[in-house]
């Protein structure tokens, strides 16, 4: 019984931690989506002089030169003699002498071999059957007669009272946050302006009371009245 009680006590603990989760997860998202967005304007920057660069400096021209030598002649070389190839003679082609012809030969003649006499086999003799003895007959056994035992009693499972439901908190309010106050932005004349760092005031975490302990209506063991 003290297993149920804890068990119990252990379960509405559990949900009471995902029920204060979810309150939390739901009032963290609420205050994400009122949260102003902040819009910065942007600065005027001035516009900058455009620097005059220097012109390109001019290049004289090379003289070009008159007169080039001419291209060395090149001598024509003697083409060399190539030896002409020797004639080949036809050699003459031999005489391939004709296949000789074999003499048919004449075929032997098989003597014819004379068929081996089978023996019959030899008649088997009848095996007189054997005659088996009968089966002997099992006397039937009395059957033993078995005495009815009573039934035990079971006892009822005690009625289990109804538990109350534990009365859950509300959620709390999340406050409203006030918006912050943005400063107008004067005209910088430097070509990087630095922006001013706004610095937003923390926000109050919200107090969450504690979930009440589950109180059990069952007897703790070892504290029994005398």
């Amino acid at each position: 019984m003290a297993s149920k009680s804890t068990m119990r006590s252990l379960v509405l603990i559990m949900g009471l931690l995902l029920l204060s989760c979810s309150g939390m997860s739901s009032a963290a998202r609420l205050l994400e989506e009122m949260a102003p967005k902040e819009e910065y304007p942007h600065p005027e920057v001035p516009e900058l002089p455009k620097p005059e660069l220097p012109p390109h400096p001019t290049v004289p021209e090379l003289p070009k030169p008159d007169e080039l030598p001419p291209h060395p002649v090149v001598p024509e070389l003697p083409k060399p003699e190539v030896p002409v190839h020797p004639a080949v003679p036809e050699l003459p082609k031999p005489e391939i002498p004709p296949h000789s012809t074999v003499p048919e030969l004449p075929k032997p003649e098989m003597p014819e071999l004379p068929k081996p006499e089978v023996p019959e086999h030899p008649a088997v003799p009848e095996l007189p059957k054997h005659e088996l003895p009968p089966h002997p007959t099992v006397p039937e056994l009395p059957k033993p007669e078995v005495p009815e035992l009573p039934k035990p009693e079971v006892p009822e499972h005690p009625a289990v009272p109804e538990l109350p439901k534990p009365e859950l908190p509300p959620h709390p309010t999340v406050p409203e946050l006030p918006k912050p106050e943005v400063p107008a932005h004067t005209a910088v004349p430097e070509p990087e302006p630095e922006l001013p760092k706004h610095e937003l005031p923390p926000l109050p975490e919200p107090e969450l009371p504690l979930p009440p302990k589950a109180e059990s209506h069952y007897p703790v063991p070892g504290m029994a009245k005398p």
